[in-house]
């Protein structure tokens, strides 16, 4: 049956995907859709119309063909480890799992290439190069389950981005379906592409543009050795300090991380990784690369460390005792899950000269609110993930918590930074993109998302406010949300 605005009910729906997916993957009642309401965000929630797990190319073809044909929305969707409400359903359209498009294809040692499925994990991509000497750079905390496609949706980084660079810099080409359900190729396997720079576009467009099918990524070859230096320090200002100096000194980290002292204890009691209990401040700081390149590097960086006022300073003598160390910052997330019911991780990016007085200001409005904060964050780019502490079942404190998380954002762009560094928008940061964004770059925005998607069909909602809310946004205080276009489902638990 057809709906009073033309378009297939949830039967119908189901019966025309049935005709050509397994109709064990085409998910139409409620309680089994259930797992796909919401991604890593989880207090942003709304149920699908329907849920489809196509598992060939010709199957997302056709799903794409017929929910163009009746203009239904469609949500692509990997993992579900994203935090920013990116896969969050639309309650009249079609969720389209990746899921079973989870093969390798192909390992290319020679020019260093993988070619690979959206949904192959990040962290496998790694263990099936490592017999050639390769992994790949790019290394989300969420790696362990969170699926290349997903990286692709939102340019995903991680603690070795700093060196490595973010998915972006080490993704070569996609496969994509359009909104029609044409089958196009972007970017290729040279060193550049003829034509506009479209991969740079389609990475980090939080599927608002197509449906990736297949990537191509660059693999990098496992370095010599690899040494960790840990740092203690009594203030968060002498490990900004410290930051800027190993920097400023040319030399280039594979990662430099930095935690707080929430964070500290949270990942000490988690993973037992001998962090120092009494700092304010950690830094970790990565060296790679061949032998002599390294050795010489960590004693710079001890030396900076030292000079900067550290209270402790340890280097890895094994690489059981590295893996141990990047284990507390890899769980940092989980971690803080038990020492609050709730937390709200954000995700924004200010130039590294700023790190002191942006952590200063957020301690200032953690007194404000009344809400603890456990920073974790990649240090050496200045991409912060502030993690605001909170209980759902106390009402009202989401709210308070969500307006707490905007004044960050809108501290980032004031210092010169910008709103997400690799979380993206999605729903979360809508209102904010009125802060960093005028009406004109909007307006842009918008005309190329009509290139793509004229109909506005694919992932509507996410990621660009609607020009006629801009100045309604920027009118608002942070703590309103009544022109957010979302459902708010507040549920306790782990949110990483």
């Amino acid at each position: 049956m057809m709906s009073q605005s033309g378009k297939p009910d949830r039967q119908t729906l189901a019966r025309l995907f049935s005709e050509f997916i397994d109709p064990e993957y085409v998910i139409a009642d409620e309680e089994t859709q259930k797992p796909y309401e919401c991604d890593g965000l989880s207090m942003y929630c709304e149920m699908p119309l329907i849920v489809v797990l196509p598992e060939t190319l010709k199957q997302v073809q056709q799903v794409m063909k017929i929910c163009h044909q009746y203009q239904i929305p469609v949500v692509a969707r990997g993992a579900g480890t994203g935090l920013c409400a990116g896969a969050m359903p639309h309650k009249e359209g079609v969720v389209l799992s990746l899921a079973k498009f989870n093969q390798i294809l192909d390992i290319d040692p020679l020019a260093r290439t993988a070619r690979l499925q959206p949904g192959v994990r990040n962290l496998a991509i790694s263990e099936a190069a490592a017999e050639y000497g390769l992994y790949y750079g790019p290394d989300p905390s969420s790696q362990i389950a969170c699926t290349i496609g997903g990286n692709i949706a939102e340019n995903s980084g991680g603690v070795h981005c700093l060196k490595y660079g973010l998915t972006v810099h080490n993704a070569l080409s996609v496969e994509m379906i359009t909104v029609e359900g044409e089958r196009v190729i972007l970017g290729s396997e040279g060193l550049d592409s003829a034509g506009l720079d479209l991969m740079a576009l389609i990475t980090g467009s939080e599927g608002l543009l197509g449906v990736v099918t297949e990537i191509t990524v660059r693999l990098l070859p496992v370095p010599e050795k690899a040494q960790v230096v840990m740092a203690g320090f009594h203030t968060v200002q002498a490990a900004g300090d410290a930051v800027g100096a190993v920097i400023a000194a040319g030399i280039i980290p594979a990662g430099l991380e930095m935690m707080d002292t929430h964070a500290i204890h949270a990942a000490e009691a988690f993973a037992n990784a001998g962090y120092p209990l009494d700092a304010e401040a950690l830094l970790l700081c990565e060296l790679d690369g061949t032998t002599e390149e390294v050795d010489q590097y960590i004693e710079r960086v001890e030396q900076f460390f030292l000079q900067q006022g550290a209270s402790s300073v340890q280097v890895s003598g094994s690489e059981a005792e590295r893996a141990a160390m990047w284990k507390g910052r890899k769980s940092a997330f989980p971690a803080v899950g038990r020492i609050s019911p709730d937390y709200y991780c954000m995700d924004g990016t200010i130039p590294r000269s700023q790190l002191a007085r942006v952590l200063t200001e957020m301690q200032k409005m953690s007194a404000e609110y009344g809400l603890r904060v456990a920073n974790v964050f990649h240090a050496g780019d200045g991409n912060l993930h502030p993690l605001i502490l909170f209980d759902a079942n106390v009402p009202g404190e989401f709210e308070k918590t969500e307006a707490f998380g905007g004044r960050i954002l809108e501290l980032c762009v004031e210092v010169g930074g910008c709103i997400t560094g690799e979380h993206g928008v999605g729903m979360e940061k809508i209102r904010q993109m009125s802060a960093q964004f005028n009406e004109q770059e909007i307006a842009q925005f918008h005309r190329l998302k009509q290139a793509f998607d004229p109909a506005g069909t694919l992932n509507p909602g996410k990621g660009i406010p609607v020009l006629k809310h801009c100045q309604e946004y920027r009118s608002l205080p942070s703590s309103d949300t009544s022109v957010m276009p979302l459902t708010h489902h507040h549920s306790a638990g782990d949110h990483s």
